[in-house]
């Protein structure tokens, strides 16, 4: 914020002029009269400030001007106390006129400082919001035209791709007229093959039905020489099923007797380890005792050995039948 203008020359005068019209005193007759109505005090605290020595200086400037020279100096020699007395308050008046004015003046100028102190601030706001304003449109204005830079390079590539897509289309063109030339010419050699290949299929189709004739009259014959033969292979079937019955039955017979032959070949064995088993013990006993099996035969070995022999002979053409 700038630092108030210091208190002027002119101001302090205007000030002092409009104190002593206020007093009712715009020419006092002495410096005590002068000094009771103005002093620097009352002068500064009028002001609302400046330095007192300066206001010091500028008031004895005043003072002497007003009442020294002024007004001790306005008695005219030979003129009438009356006269002097009425040009006295001429003079007076004219003052009183002029320190009103000069307070008018005052008042005007300080509601002028106002209006343009206010004008003034205003002005600075509203400089403050154009500053803002501008920057926001210099911000704009360059985000608009990075926005067109890169709009007109778009263009200038979608130009770009234009013409080539446009030189594509001529080509794609020619293309196509070419692939038309030469699908008219293959309709056309597809019509006459077509037609050649019907009249083909035509030819082709007769030879098929008097072969398809030929071939029903043929498979006709060949059923009817199957259905006989059929006929045949069903008896020779049921023929055959009744000798395989027959075989079967023989067949489980068969293994029947030799489960059976098979039973008495185990019972056999069994026999036959049970006496080898009786002749071990008999061999046994008889080395442990020479003298008794001298004087004793072995019977029962004996008859054993008779009965397996015995069993042998009775069982084994009965199995051996059996399997036969």
């Amino acid at each position: 914020m700038a630092r108030p203008a210091a208190v002027t020359p002119d101001a302090i005068r205007t000030t002092v002029l409009a104190m002593l019209a206020e007093a009712g005193e715009p020419a006092p007759a002495s410096d005590a009269r002068f000094r009771r109505i103005v002093s620097v005090r009352k002068l500064r605290a009028r002001l609302g400030a400046g330095d007192p020595a300066t206001l010091a200086r500028h008031l004895n400037a005043i003072e002497t001007e007003l009442v020294q020279a002024g007004l001790t100096g306005f008695a005219v020699p030979d003129v009438p106390a009356e006269i002097a007395a009425q040009m006295r308050a001429l003079w007076e008046a004219a003052v009183a006129t002029q320190l009103a004015d000069v307070v008018q003046l005052r008042q005007d100028a300080e509601a002028s400082r106002e209006a343009a102190d206010t004008a003034r601030h205003n002005a600075e706001l509203r400089t403050d919001m154009l500053r803002t304003e501008l920057t926001d449109l210099r911000a704009q204005l360059a985000a608009r035209g990075a926005e067109l830079l890169e709009r007109r390079l778009e263009s200038r590539a979608l130009e770009e791709r234009t013409r080539l897509l446009e030189s594509a289309s001529t080509a794609l063109q020619s293309q196509l007229a070419t692939a038309d030339e030469t699908a008219a010419q293959a309709a056309k050699t597809h019509a006459g093959e077509l037609a050649a290949e019907r009249q083909r299929y035509d030819g082709l189709s007769r030879q098929l039905l008097r072969e398809t004739a030929h071939q029903r009259e043929a498979f006709q014959t060949e059923r009817q020489r199957l259905e006989a033969e059929l006929a045949r292979a069903t008896e020779r079937v049921g023929a055959l099923e009744a000798l395989r019955d027959r075989l079967l039955t023989e067949l489980a017979e068969q293994r029947n007797a030799q489960q059976h032959a098979a039973a008495e070949a185990a019972a056999l064995t069994t026999m036959i380890e049970q006496q080898r088993q009786t002749l071990a013990l008999v061999g046994t006993v008889t080395a442990n005792a020479p003298s008794a099996a001298t004087r004793r035969p072995a019977r029962p070995a004996v008859r054993t050995g008779h009965a397996g022999h015995a069993g042998q002979s009775g069982q084994k053409p009965a199995s051996a039948r059996k399997v036969r």
